[in-house]
Protein backbone atom coordinates (compact mmCIF):
# COMPACT_ATOMS: atom_id res chain seq x y z
CA UNK A 1 0.00 0.00 0.00
CA UNK A 2 0.81 3.65 -1.00
CA UNK A 3 2.02 6.02 1.69
CA UNK A 4 0.49 9.01 0.45
CA UNK A 5 0.18 12.16 1.85
CA UNK A 6 -0.02 15.98 1.72
CA UNK A 7 2.95 18.51 2.62
CA UNK A 8 2.11 21.76 3.94
CA UNK A 9 4.79 24.89 4.52
CA UNK A 10 3.58 26.64 6.81
CA UNK A 11 6.22 29.72 6.18
CA UNK A 12 5.06 29.74 2.60
CA UNK A 13 1.35 29.85 3.23
CA UNK A 14 -0.18 33.75 3.23
CA UNK A 15 -3.23 32.59 4.04
CA UNK A 16 -5.15 33.39 0.89
CA UNK A 17 -7.54 30.83 0.78
CA UNK A 18 -6.83 29.94 -2.68
CA UNK A 19 -6.65 25.91 -1.75
CA UNK A 20 -10.23 26.12 -0.18
CA UNK A 21 -11.85 28.21 -2.59
CA UNK A 22 -10.58 25.98 -5.42
CA UNK A 23 -11.50 22.98 -3.76
CA UNK A 24 -14.76 24.06 -3.16
CA UNK A 25 -15.67 25.03 -6.27
CA UNK A 26 -14.25 21.68 -8.07
CA UNK A 27 -16.40 19.78 -5.98
CA UNK A 28 -19.35 21.87 -6.37
CA UNK A 29 -19.56 22.41 -2.30
CA UNK A 30 -22.63 23.97 -1.25
CA UNK A 31 -22.70 26.65 1.03
CA UNK A 32 -21.28 26.14 4.46
CA UNK A 33 -19.34 22.88 3.62
CA UNK A 34 -15.84 22.50 2.55
CA UNK A 35 -13.26 20.01 2.22
CA UNK A 36 -10.34 21.91 2.95
CA UNK A 37 -10.13 25.14 5.22
CA UNK A 38 -7.70 28.18 6.06
CA UNK A 39 -7.72 28.76 10.02
CA UNK A 40 -5.82 31.55 11.15
CA UNK A 41 -4.22 31.74 14.40
CA UNK A 42 -2.29 34.45 16.59
CA UNK A 43 0.23 33.79 18.81
CA UNK A 44 2.15 35.83 21.93
CA UNK A 45 1.57 38.91 22.51
CA UNK A 46 3.59 42.74 22.24
CA UNK A 47 6.36 42.84 21.71
CA UNK A 48 6.76 38.94 19.92
CA UNK A 49 3.39 38.65 18.32
CA UNK A 50 3.31 35.59 15.68
CA UNK A 51 0.23 35.25 12.82
CA UNK A 52 0.27 31.83 11.13
CA UNK A 53 -2.47 30.17 9.06
CA UNK A 54 -3.14 26.64 8.56
CA UNK A 55 -4.62 25.01 5.86
CA UNK A 56 -6.47 21.85 7.15
CA UNK A 57 -7.93 19.32 5.11
CA UNK A 58 -8.36 15.31 5.72
CA UNK A 59 -5.27 13.92 6.86
CA UNK A 60 -5.24 10.50 5.31
CA UNK A 61 -4.64 8.77 8.55
CA UNK A 62 -2.22 5.80 8.17
CA UNK A 63 -4.79 4.72 11.18
CA UNK A 64 -8.00 6.46 10.65
CA UNK A 65 -10.64 6.64 13.71
CA UNK A 66 -13.02 7.42 10.86
CA UNK A 67 -12.45 3.82 9.10
CA UNK A 68 -12.35 2.31 12.64
CA UNK A 69 -15.81 3.42 13.51
CA UNK A 70 -17.64 3.33 10.21
CA UNK A 71 -20.60 0.56 11.32
CA UNK A 72 -20.76 0.03 7.31
CA UNK A 73 -17.54 -0.03 5.58
CA UNK A 74 -18.25 3.26 3.56
CA UNK A 75 -15.55 4.84 5.19
CA UNK A 76 -12.14 3.22 4.02
CA UNK A 77 -9.08 2.93 2.93
CA UNK A 78 -8.43 2.85 -0.66
CA UNK A 79 -5.52 0.71 -2.52
CA UNK A 80 -3.33 3.94 -2.79
CA UNK A 81 -3.54 4.61 1.29
CA UNK A 82 -5.84 7.44 0.87
CA UNK A 83 -9.22 7.45 2.73
CA UNK A 84 -12.47 7.68 1.29
CA UNK A 85 -15.99 7.37 1.44
CA UNK A 86 -18.67 5.06 -0.38
CA UNK A 87 -21.87 6.69 -1.28
CA UNK A 88 -23.76 3.60 -1.54
CA UNK A 89 -22.77 1.95 1.58
CA UNK A 90 -22.71 5.15 3.63
CA UNK A 91 -26.12 5.15 5.70
CA UNK A 92 -24.94 9.19 7.03
CA UNK A 93 -24.85 8.35 10.46
CA UNK A 94 -22.22 10.47 11.49
CA UNK A 95 -20.16 8.20 13.16
CA UNK A 96 -17.34 8.81 11.32
CA UNK A 97 -17.41 12.33 11.52
CA UNK A 98 -17.77 11.74 15.16
CA UNK A 99 -14.54 9.84 15.45
CA UNK A 100 -12.19 11.86 13.91
CA UNK A 101 -10.07 13.92 15.46
CA UNK A 102 -9.10 16.15 13.08
CA UNK A 103 -13.39 17.40 12.78
CA UNK A 104 -13.15 16.68 8.90
CA UNK A 105 -16.17 14.19 7.55
CA UNK A 106 -19.48 15.78 7.10
CA UNK A 107 -23.03 14.69 5.99
CA UNK A 108 -23.83 16.44 2.85
CA UNK A 109 -27.76 16.98 3.78
CA UNK A 110 -28.92 16.97 -0.10
CA UNK A 111 -27.67 13.77 -0.92
CA UNK A 112 -27.66 12.02 2.84
CA UNK A 113 -24.29 10.60 2.62
CA UNK A 114 -20.67 11.59 3.90
CA UNK A 115 -18.02 13.29 2.20
CA UNK A 116 -14.81 14.58 2.80
CA UNK A 117 -11.75 14.99 0.92
CA UNK A 118 -10.24 12.24 -1.40
CA UNK A 119 -7.32 13.83 -2.32
CA UNK A 120 -9.03 14.59 -5.84
CA UNK A 121 -8.36 11.04 -6.99
CA UNK A 122 -9.88 11.59 -10.49
CA UNK A 123 -7.22 14.47 -10.94
CA UNK A 124 -4.28 11.60 -9.38
CA UNK A 125 -5.69 8.91 -12.01
CA UNK A 126 -5.14 11.19 -14.56
CA UNK A 127 -1.63 12.14 -13.41
CA UNK A 128 -2.31 15.42 -12.13
CA UNK A 129 -1.84 16.96 -8.54
CA UNK A 130 -4.74 18.17 -6.08
CA UNK A 131 -6.71 21.62 -7.13
CA UNK A 132 -5.65 22.48 -4.00
CA UNK A 133 -1.80 21.86 -4.43
CA UNK A 134 -2.55 23.03 -8.24
CA UNK A 135 -4.01 26.27 -7.36
CA UNK A 136 -1.55 27.19 -4.19
CA UNK A 137 0.38 30.58 -5.30
CA UNK A 138 3.09 30.46 -2.86
CA UNK A 139 3.32 26.59 -3.67
CA UNK A 140 2.86 25.98 0.46
CA UNK A 141 1.07 22.62 -0.64
CA UNK A 142 2.41 19.58 -1.91
CA UNK A 143 0.84 15.59 -2.66
CA UNK A 144 2.90 12.23 -3.06
CA UNK A 145 4.54 9.73 -1.50
CA UNK A 146 5.42 11.00 2.10
CA UNK A 147 9.28 9.45 1.89
CA UNK A 148 9.42 11.32 -1.25
CA UNK A 149 7.94 13.88 -0.09
CA UNK A 150 10.44 14.30 3.28
CA UNK A 151 13.19 13.70 1.60
CA UNK A 152 12.28 16.75 -1.20
CA UNK A 153 11.63 19.10 1.55
CA UNK A 154 14.08 18.28 4.05
CA UNK A 155 14.41 17.76 7.88
CA UNK A 156 12.84 19.41 10.77
CA UNK A 157 9.24 18.69 9.31
CA UNK A 158 6.39 17.60 11.96
CA UNK A 159 3.42 15.94 12.08
CA UNK A 160 1.47 18.14 14.63
CA UNK A 161 1.65 21.52 15.77
CA UNK A 162 -0.12 22.35 19.41
CA UNK A 163 -3.61 23.78 16.82
CA UNK A 164 -3.81 19.76 15.93
CA UNK A 165 -4.78 16.80 17.92
CA UNK A 166 -2.29 14.37 19.15
CA UNK A 167 -0.58 12.45 15.83
CA UNK A 168 -0.13 9.34 18.03
CA UNK A 169 -3.68 8.52 17.85
CA UNK A 170 -4.03 8.20 14.28
CA UNK A 171 -0.67 8.58 12.32
CA UNK A 172 -1.88 11.28 9.98
CA UNK A 173 -0.34 11.42 6.87
CA UNK A 174 0.83 14.92 6.77
CA UNK A 175 4.18 16.53 7.07
CA UNK A 176 4.55 20.13 7.81
CA UNK A 177 7.15 22.74 7.67
CA UNK A 178 5.82 24.97 11.04
CA UNK A 179 6.87 28.61 11.61
CA UNK A 180 8.32 28.91 14.75
CA UNK A 181 5.58 30.68 16.45
CA UNK A 182 2.94 27.88 15.54
CA UNK A 183 5.29 25.71 17.97
CA UNK A 184 4.09 27.18 20.70
CA UNK A 185 1.39 26.51 23.32
CA UNK A 186 -0.11 29.98 23.71
CA UNK A 187 -2.39 30.42 20.55
CA UNK A 188 -5.79 31.95 19.74
CA UNK A 189 -8.03 31.12 16.45
CA UNK A 190 -9.29 34.29 14.56
CA UNK A 191 -11.72 34.82 12.19
CA UNK A 192 -11.51 36.61 9.50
Amino acid sequence: MANLGFYYNQDACTGCRACQVSCKDKNDLPVGALYRRVRDFEQGSYPAPGYYHYSWACNHCANPACVANCPTGAMHVAEDGTVLPDDELCIACKTCQQACPYDVPFVLETLNVTRKCDACADLRARGEKPVCVASCTMRALDFGDLDELEAKYGDGLVQEIPVLPNSSETNPSILINPRACALEEDFVETMI
